[in-house]
Order: C-alpha cells, then sequence, then structure tokens
C-alpha cells in the first residue's frame, strides 16, 4: 500500500527540523517544538499538520520577527533548480518540511509585510509560497503587486513561478482571492511577462492561472487569444493550449475557433457503452466512439465526453473527461476506444442510477448512450 500522503509531514521531518533548526540556533528549545509539533500528529491530515507545525514554531522561535525570520533562513538547504534535490543530510532543510514555515510567517507577518515577503522569496526556492503570499495580496495590495512585479524578473524560476502561481484567482488549497475572482486584471501584466518565461516550470503555471481565469471570464481569454496566440512561437502556443483546456471542454465559440475547432462534425457520430450495468469500483466501462467523415477535406476534431452524474437529490450534473484529439481524412471512418473509470474519489460522491453520457466533437453534442451503476 502506498505511504499515506499526509506522512510528508510526519514524525521524521518533524525531528529532522528540530535538529536542524538547533544547529543553526543553540538557544532553540527543540524539545518543547518536537512535542508541540509531533501531539496528536498521526490523526491529522496533511494541512492540518503544516498548521500544528506552524503553530509550534510560532511558540518557540525568537519573539523578534526579523530574527525568527533570519533564523529560519540560515536552516533551509541550498536553492535547487526545479525538479532537483537538495535532499544531502545536513545540509538544511527543503521540501514538504518548508510548508509550515510559510504558514508561519503568512500568520506572524501581516504587520511586516517586507520582512515577510523577503522570507517567502527564499523559502519559495526550497519548497513553494504560493498559499502564503496569498494573505499579503489581501492585507497588503499595492506593497505585494509592486513585489510581485518585480519578483517577474527574478533570477529563480521558483521566485518567478510563485508570481503566478501565488496571485492564481482559486488556486487549490489556497485562500481564495475573491477581488480577482471578480476582477484579474491585476495579474494580466505579471502573466504577460511570465507567458514567455524560459522555463516551462513557469509557464505551466501562468497555464494554469489563465485556466483560472477562464472559468469566470471567458471572454477575457478569449481576447487574451485573439491578441497572443497569432505568431506565437511553439512554447507560448503549448502554454495557450493548456490555459484554453476548460472552454474547449465547454464549447466556446471563440475559443475552438482559435484552435481552428468552430467547425461542426461534418459526418456521424456513434457511442457504445459495455456492460450496460456496472458496479462502483469494479472495472468501470468502456466507451466506444464510431466516427465517419462525410466530408471531402480532412476535419481537426477535439473529442471530448461528458458523463451526466446522478445527484443525490435526483438529477444530474455533467463532468467533460478529456478523449481524444485528432484529424479525420476526408471519407474516414474512424473507431475509438477508452476506459472509463468509476472508483470512489474525495471530489466526487457517486449515487446509483442512470448515467447518461454524451460525446462531444468541437463542444458539440453528436451521439449519446449510458449505463446504470449500483453501488
Amino acid at each position: 500500500m502506498a505511504e499515506p500522503f499526509k506522512n510528508l509531514l510526519g514524525e521524521a521531518r518533524v525531528r529532522e527540523a528540530g535538529e536542524q533548526l538547533q544547529r543553526t540556533w543553540p538557544g532553540f528549545d527543540r524539545a518543547r517544538f518536537e512535542q508541540q509539533a509531533l501531539q496528536g500528529l498521526h490523526s491529522l491530515e496533511l494541512k492540518a499538520r503544516a498548521r500544528q507545525l506552524a503553530a509550534a514554531l510560532q511558540s518557540t522561535l525568537p519573539a523578534d520577527f526579523d530574527a525568527a525570520c533570519s533564523l529560519l533562513e540560515r536552516s533551509l538547504a541550498p536553492p535547487a533548480a526545479p525538479g532537483e534535490s537538495t535532499s544531502a543530510a545536513g545540509a538544511g532543510l527543503a521540501g514538504w518540511i518548508v510548508w509550515p514555515m510559510t504558514e508561519w510567517v503568512a500568520t506572524a507577518g501581516l504587520a511586516q509585510p517586507e520582512r515577510a515577503l523577503q522570507a517567502l522569496h527564499a523559502m519559495t526556492q526550497r519548497f513553494t509560497a504560493e498559499w502564503a503570499v496569498r494573505p499579503f495580496i489581501v492585507a497588503h495590495p499595492q506593497l505585494t503587486w509592486a513585489t510581485l512585479q518585480r519578483w517577474c524578473g527574478d533570477p529563480s524560476a521558483h521566485v518567478r513561478r510563485l508570481v503566478s502561481e501565488g496571485s492564481r484567482p482559486r488556486l487549490p488549497w489556497g485562500l481564495q482571492l475573491k477581488a480577482l475572482v471578480a476582477d484579474p486584471s491585476p495579474t494580466l501584466p505579471l502573466l504577460e511577462r511570465l507567458q514567455d518565461d524560459e522555463s516551462d516550470y513557469v509557464r505551466r503555471s501562468v497555464a494554469n492561472h489563465l485556466n483560472d481565469i477562464a472559468k469566470d471570464h471567458p471572454a477575457l481569454v478569449a481576447d487574451w487569444l485573439a491578441a497572443h496566440l497569432p505568431g506565437a512561437p511553439a512554447p507560448r502556443r503549448a502554454l495557450l493550449r493548456h490555459a484554453s483546456r476548460t472552454l474547449i471542454k465547454r464549447g466556446d465559440a471563440r475559443v475552438l475557433s482559435a484552435w481552428g475547432l468552430g467547425q461542426a462534425l461534418a459526418g456521424t457520430a456513434t457511442l457504445a457503452i459495455t456492460p450496460g450495468q456496472a458496479r462502483l469500483g469494479e472495472d468501470g466501462v468502456t466507451l466506444e466512439v464510431g466516427l465517419q467523415s462525410t466530408a471531402r477535406q480532412p476535419q481537426s476534431l477535439e473529442i471530448d465526453y461528458a458523463v451526466h452524474h446522478v445527484k443525490a437529490r435526483g438529477g444530474a450534473t455533467a463532468k467533460v473527461f478529456k478523449g481524444w484529439k485528432l484529424v479525420l481524412a476526408a471519407g474516414e471512418s474512424r473507431l475509438l476506444r477508452k476506459r472509463h473509470a468509476l472508483r470512489p474519489i474525495t471530489t466526487r460522491r457517486y449515487h446509483a442510477g442512470w448515467h447518461r453520457v454524451e460525446v462531444l466533437v468541437n463542444g458539440q453534442a453528436v451521439a449519446e448512450a449510458g449505463f446504470e451503476l449500483a453501488l
């Protein structure tokens, strides 16, 4: 069985942190830190563990915020490039154990934002400060936006990524930035500077940020494509394609047109699903999509499928899944096959009943079938 995700902040990492902090500052009360950090830790999930460790730091770090930040900064491992490890014994702290440090900065440092942002600049090069920077955007917007603008030119890809990732309107696990959900315009100059960043690590974050914006402001992202897609170099095209994924699934006409996917299927489509009766947690179902072109020219097709999941009180809600991307030749017939899993997951609750499935070609429903789900 795989190691539980929450153990990324387990006892071994707590003791490693205590040892490193005491090595950095002999006056650090390691025993008290470890006792508070480990109390009931096994029963907590990952985010709650990060908060408990942050509280233990609050109890044991120097009362002077600047001195405490300096201690934590000295305890860090040397910065590493994205994907590289700094896990050598005694090299310093890096990885998930740095998350509680950033949590501590986000709570203890709101009254001293300049020093706090300086500490997050160091910490994000060893883990990520994407969650911790968000309270500063809310509490100190002028200072934080100016800092993020400056960080767009930072030598570290980790810091440049933080600019985009930390300001995403709907960052998973993070404080939702309601003002940016309503009006994302403050982030747009930052994204424009970063969309051609030399690091794919940074560009992926920009794509996810634009995809966040698309959920609330589809016209803005369609305008972005109109301005930045024509003549774009290959890395930017890949970024913009990833940023378009939600709107392609929704069948947004302007976005489909921007990618040459605006035309309806010229031909016919069929969908068959086996077995017709499925049970949650077993082998799932197999989708077979048949396509027959009646066109005289090749067709670029983006083929997804929507499963209408039964709700607890009746009705259904659709979830779109990625299918295939292909060019269908003139007069060609093709059979596509895909396995759709029906496993319990934390983000979806299944209910028994008839589940309708639609095939979407370039955003338009062209065929449907279904299956009966038993729990």
